[in-house]
């Protein structure tokens, strides 16, 4: 993309809060689930995105707006895509129980295989790039190898599903947020493993009793963010023992019972997050303040993520099966 050459050479600019549309995507025709934009920085005009309609896009969400290529492995709804750090592979699961490593050219599948449970969360590792993990309506997380398509290692706890994974820097641990919220006592809410050994660390980390749909870590600080049903983000150490802080309460959106994703600007300055009515809510990270809100969509706002180079590009996505790009 030529809008994104100028940027590659240079850091990162201050993020601003994005104020007008520029492309409205609307070919799926079901809840986006979830959307990411390229990791690769020469190709990160590439957005990738889940939808309930059992199909993955990708859209060139930089220059046109438009869709490039409709992948439809799947036979039920998509819950979770990611890109490969190599940007020419797709990993997709869903509620068909199934995994499919797509290559993005072809549209050829260069690994399937089918599960035990229906997929609701893929995180590739952050420095072994033919690993990820893979959870769902399950009480196991597992650790697969593109290589041989085979389960490297299993990580069980006493939970009914895992809701959303977050590798902490250099991925020697992991943490699951998952269901497990029991009327006596809120822990094993948020699991910390060590990736190794699958070994549990902690389930002792968040004691109030609400589910938490969706992690993020900060791109510069040892901290990660929670978002919770609670309709607010907590904040916690990403150091052993994952400390909440208790000063920082990031709160004024809504929830209520949809994933919501949370993310922070790549310059850690902003932490962004949709609601369920539709809005975007931009926070300042230090103080825990609303900065904006932008009426976004509709339906429930699902995903709200800031673009890795062009410095205050947004993309969102909703319940309607609507993607809107912002800046």
């Amino acid at each position: 993309s030529e809008l994104i050459k100028p940027y590659l050479g240079s850091k990162y600019k201050v993020t601003e809060v994005p104020k007008s549309l520029i492309f409205y995507m609307s070919k799926h025709s079901g809840p986006v689930n979830e959307i990411q934009w390229c990791p690769v920085r020469e190709q990160s005009h590439l957005l990738l995105s889940a939808s309930m309609d059992k199909t993955v896009k990708v859209w060139d969400a930089v220059d046109t707006g438009c869709c490039l290529k409709t992948y439809s492995c799947h036979s039920c709804a998509v819950r979770a895509a990611r890109w490969s750090s190599c940007g020419r592979r797709i990993l997709s699961g869903g509620f068909d129980s199934t995994l499919h490593l797509t290559d993005v050219e072809t549209g050829k599948q260069i690994f399937s295989s089918k599960t035990e449970f229906r997929i609701s969360a893929l995180k590739f590792h952050p420095t072994e790039s033919n690993v990820f993990l893979c959870g769902g309506f399950s009480p196991e997380v597992k650790a697969w190898d593109i290589r041989t398509s085979k389960v490297l290692r299993v990580y069980k706890a006493a939970v009914q599903q895992t809701l959303d994974i977050l590798f902490l820097p250099e991925g020697r641990e992991f943490l699951t947020s998952t269901d497990a919220v029991s009327r006596d006592s809120a822990d094993r809410t948020i699991v910390a493993w060590d990736f190794q050994s699958a070994a549990k660390i902690s389930n002792q980390i968040f004691h109030e009793r609400y589910t938490c749909p969706s992690l993020t870590l900060h791109p510069r600080e040892s901290v990660f963010v929670a978002q919770t049903n609670g309709n607010y983000m907590a904040l916690f150490s990403a150091q052993r023992p994952y400390r909440i802080n208790k000063k920082k309460r990031y709160e004024g959106h809504k929830v209520e019972g949809f994933a919501v994703g949370c993310e922070f600007s790549p310059d850690g300055t902003l932490l962004v997050t949709g609601s369920s009515d539709g809005k975007v809510f931009f926070y300042n990270y230090h103080t825990s303040r609303i900065i904006r809100t932008l009426s976004a969509h509709k339906e429930a706002c699902l995903s709200a993520v800031f673009h890795p180079v062009l410095p205050s590009l947004l993309a969102t996505c909703d319940w309607a099966g609507e993607i809107k790009i912002w800046q």
